[in-house]
């Protein structure tokens, strides 16, 4: 990220890998800005060194902040949390609310089970082929930037039908 010029936007922890990539990201001279709701300050997992820690009230804060630092979203392995971070995102960009790049960076073959998943949504009809072609995954990161930095295809229109429509 620092060899391209890109700041990382993240959620503000010391623990995990964001906190490992956080580290990394300072150690090599590049910009991160952590956000974190207050409620995990208080539990003591905020990266305390980080030059620019933003505290917000709540988690919808936290994540609407972050989505609107961020030029685009990488989903490391994770949990709930990323999960459901990751699919927001995801949803916003299919709904057109924003037109940010979604990417799962699937080391080891993580994601692979969720990319199975995505492909049978899609076989099944319940996601479209554009909008399934929204989320970007590579096993490093250097592939992942690499396909993150292609801009997104014209939005499909409509992913929708009223009544009226069919």
């Amino acid at each position: 990220m620092t060899a391209r010029g890109i700041d990382l936007v993240y959620g503000g922890g010391r623990v995990g890998l964001m906190g490992i990539l956080a580290d990394a990201v300072l150690e090599r001279g590049g910009h991160v800005i952590g956000v974190i709701p207050d409620a995990l300050v208080a539990l003591e997992v905020a990266h305390l060194k980080l030059p620019d820690l933003r505290v917000v009230g709540s988690m919808h804060e936290r994540k609407a902040m972050m989505a609107s630092l961020a030029d685009a979203f990488i989903a490391m392995p994770g949990g709930f949390g990323t999960f459901e971070e990751l699919f927001e995102a995801l949803t916003w960009t299919q709904l057109g609310l924003h037109a940010k790049r979604c990417g799962l960076l699937n080391v080891g073959g993580f994601y692979d089970p969720l990319l199975a998943l995505l492909e049978r949504s899609e076989n099944e009809g319940f996601l479209k082929p554009a909008n399934r072609r929204l989320l970007e995954a590579a096993a490093g990161p250097e592939a992942l930037l690499d396909a993150l930095a292609v801009p997104l295809p014209p939005a499909e229109g409509k992913w929708i039908r009223s009544a009226e429509e069919t």
